[in-house]
């Protein structure tokens, strides 16, 4: 092995059961330990996996500080740990805890612009966000305080579009773009608002702002 498990990585290895190795994490965490020879998909269904030798040796060994990117970006939800709410969720996360980890997570992803924009911005979009569009335009609301839409109710709805820098944010009335508009404004988006042409319906057009 040539680098260390991600952060992600290792709460899953730690998390293994002691005695048989079993582990649990998404599916995308699972193929990646398996890819790195850290873990073995048993051949029988329901086709667990569990850690090879060598990921015991990395779950026994003390844990490394992971790069300061890595952490910045794993506060973001980069690292399937955390995930705004992009509106319509069956059953959204409420609460004080939420509140705090969409704090963390904004607060990581600022860190992470300052780390990996050229010139050490943070209020402009990073890397990051331009390949996470739906994500990122999410977290900056949600951040914000705004509201997203429940399986019946209203609020924010962000969405991908065909267009490969730009995410579709829908709300109820005029009021609610409005305000959206002037939130992924302040992040560092450039907004547009728009009517669909077969519902009539207004609606945003956001891409990270470059300059």
């Amino acid at each position: 092995m040539t680098r260390p498990p991600t952060a992600a990585q290792r709460r899953v290895i730690d998390t293994a059961d002691p005695v048989t190795g079993r582990l649990r994490g998404t599916e995308a965490q699972l193929a990646a330990l398996v890819g790195r020879g850290l873990a073995f998909r048993h051949p029988r269904p329901p086709h667990d996996c569990f850690l090879t030798p060598a990921g015991h040796r990395i779950r026994e060994a003390a844990p490394e500080p992971p790069p300061a990117a890595e952490a910045a970006q794993e506060a973001a939800g980069a690292g399937g740990v955390f995930a705004a709410r992009v509106g319509g969720e069956e059953e959204p996360a409420v609460g004080p805890s939420r509140a705090r980890e969409v704090h963390s997570a904004w607060q990581g992803l600022l860190e992470l612009r300052r780390m990996t924009n050229p010139d050490g911005a943070a209020d402009r979009p990073c890397g990051w966000e331009r390949t996470h569009l739906v994500r990122a335009a999410a977290l900056a609301l949600e951040a914000a305080g705004h509201r997203p839409a429940g399986p019946d109710g209203d609020g924010y709805r962000v969405r991908a579009t065909p267009q490969p820098d730009a995410v579709a944010v829908r709300g109820p009335d005029g009021g609610t773009l409005r305000a959206c508009a002037a939130t992924l404004e302040g992040a560092g988006w450039q907004v547009g608002e728009h009517t669909d042409p077969r519902t009539r319906d207004r609606y945003l057009l956001a891409s990270p702002r470059r300059v």
